[in-house]
């Protein structure tokens, strides 16, 4: 049996795209996720690489089981599938990035240890910030230094909180859940940054919509549901998060029902439906843990498949302004085909793999006597059907003609999103391909006619309503206002005010200060008259080194020592 880490391969494929001639480019690319692919199949729960650290302790670099395999499943093939995708990319500096986020994610799933654990975390921030660099325009200039201080934070939370356990003799990944003092407190806050909790979330809507168009779909696919991936590991059944996530779901897409660009509008949805998740693992039963998995791998699949329609649209046209497009369908007929499927599956719509997860979640809710989350993830399902399966897609694609030129897209993006198209249908019409994966046996039965039917009439009656309200709900040109005019508008006039104040300051006490700092300065012209002294010479005014100075011989002793200490070292 072929066993290897699946993520050590994909960081090769980085390192080889950057290091081998770049007429191997597109071989490269299919040939490490498929090869990703193959190790996650060779791999079986159970399975454990170590390696030997300090004070007996060992990195656990590879720790398999259920949860582990699933997520890598999903991530290489979500590789292979971008790849695909983004086969007509000429910088193999860009892919090189990608390979190298996507091996330190699958580094993260399979890391035993925290210390494993954070490297790769922060390899995944690192190469990450490239996908939005290598659109090379100010504003993602701009937006990718922002991205890089927001998780290099999240970052250095994790590891002040990973310190803490470490100190207290928890070197392995474990639960934390119910478990006192500052490390898990930290440790969670880390976490919550990369899954886009609010108000911690505007880096991803700030960053996704400005990465390059191939970027994006590994972007949207990878750094919160890795955060997912480690919450459900790390602190499942925090009742904490059921209401942050109740927040997230509601949040997400009131912010997406009033974006105008497009790429912005589907990054609030990976807020809103990763609120799902974290309510889902917050309950925290297996049943709710399955369907915050489960939802957790759909997402994968349909909002890269998203991410896929609109950066062919933005491919196309040049545009990513929903007021700016309309009437692609004629023009774009597989395009508009394939982004459906993704909407639908987002929307929870049957036939279709968000319906045959998401509705887990909310059954859990329902199960365990909470009634107003129940609600409230309902009500943020109708957000999701209204903003991308009906206003988004009707106004890109089935609306007024607005798009009078648009480019051929490349074969290579057809195919990447049919492929994604088909697992979004497979999963849909055969759930339990996903259901046996799960972590835990799942008894569930997503196509009871109890179901169907409440889910049909829902959907119809939010149709009509659209239907109805749709000249109102094509969105204005003005910017929506979120949390991050908190940090960009007052700190910039909080830094403003410090300067100004430190130069009045300066300005009117600078004379004052140069006369305090010229006494106070001949007091450090021999700063080696406060140590103690090692001769009875007396001491000088002025500083003089030879006044200082060890005996000859005592200064051959100590370098022939040296000489011996070091060369017996390195033993020559």
């Amino acid at each position: 049996m072929f066993e290897f880490h699946p993520g050590f391969i994909l960081i090769l494929g980085g390192l080889s795209l950057l290091l081998l001639p770049r007429r191997l480019q597109k071989f490269l690319m299919l040939f490490f996720p498929l090869l990703a692919i193959g190790a996650t199949f060779g791999l079986a729960a159970g399975q454990i690489w170590s390696i030997p650290f300090i004070n007996q302790l060992e990195l656990i670099v590879l720790k398999v089981d259920r949860l582990a395999l699933l997520f890598s499943f999903v991530f290489t093939v979500l590789t292979f599938l971008a790849s695909i995708f983004a086969l007509h990319v000429k910088r193999p500096g860009e892919m090189a990035a990608a390979f190298l986020y996507a091996g330190s994610s699958l580094g993260v799933v399979f890391a035993g240890d925290w210390l494993t654990l954070i490297f790769f975390w922060e390899m995944m921030a690192l190469a990450s910030v490239f996908l939005i660099w290598y659109r090379r325009r100010p504003e993602s200039w701009r937006a990718g230094f922002r991205y890089l201080l927001v998780h290099l934070l999240g970052g250095s939370l994790l590891l002040a909180g990973i310190f803490l356990q470490v100190g207290k003799g928890q070197f392995t990944v474990s639960t934390l859940t119910g478990i006192g003092g500052w490390g898990p407190w930290l440790i969670l806050a880390g976490i919550a940054i990369n899954a886009a909790i609010p108000p911690l979330h505007v880096w991803l809507t700030d960053a996704y919509p400005e990465a390059t168009l191939t970027g994006s779909v590994f972007l949207c696919a990878l750094t919160t549901k890795t955060a997912v991936y480690a919450l459900v590991r790390i602190f499942p059944g925090e009742s904490l998060l059921i209401w942050l996530g109740v927040i997230m779901a509601i949040y997400g897409v009131l912010y997406a029902i009033l974006e105008n660009n497009i790429r912005r509008l589907l990054a609030y949805h990976i807020v809103s439906q990763i609120g799902f998740m974290v309510a889902g693992i917050g309950i925290g039963t297996e049943f709710a843990l399955n369907g915050a998995t489960a939802h957790a791998y759909s997402h994968i699949l349909y909002k890269a498949l998203l991410f896929m329609g609109a950066a062919a649209v933005i491919y196309a046209t040049g545009n990513e302004k929903l007021t700016s497009l309309g009437g692609l369908y004629r023009k774009m007929p597989l395009t508009a085909f394939f982004f459906s499927i993704g909407a639908f599956s987002i929307s929870g719509v049957p036939l279709f793999n968000g319906f045959i997860s998401k509705s887990i979640i909310v059954s859990a809710a329902s199960m365990e006597g909470l009634p107003c989350v129940e609600l409230l993830l309902n009500l943020a399902s109708v957000g999701t059907f209204l903003s991308i399966a009906l206003k988004l897609n009707y106004f890109m694609f089935f609306g007024p003609a607005r798009t009078v030129r648009v480019n051929k897209i490349p074969g290579n993006m057809m195919l990447g999103m049919a492929g994604l198209a088909a697992l979004c249908f497979l999963y849909g019409v055969f759930p339990q391909l996903l259901y046996r994966r799960l972590p835990f046996p799942l008894d569930y039965a997503p196509y009871s006619l109890s179901h169907l039917v409440s889910t049909l009439q829902l959907l119809l009656a939010v149709f009509l309503v659209f239907w109805v309200m749709r000249p109102r709900l094509l969105p204005s040109k003005a910017i929506a206002l979120d949390f991050d005019w908190f940090y960009r508008r007052p700190f910039k006039v909080l830094i403003w005010g410090l300067v100004k104040a430190i130069v009045g300051f300066q300005n009117s006490f600078g004379v004052q200060g140069t006369k305090v700092l010229t006494k106070i300065i001949p007091f450090f012209y021999n700063p080696v008259r406060w140590l103690p002294r090692t001769t009875d010479s007396p001491p000088l005014a002025v500083y003089d080194s030879a006044q200082y100075r060890l005996p000859i011989g005592a200064t051959a002793f100590l370098g022939v020592f040296i000489f011996v200490v070091v060369f017996s070292i390195i033993g020559l």
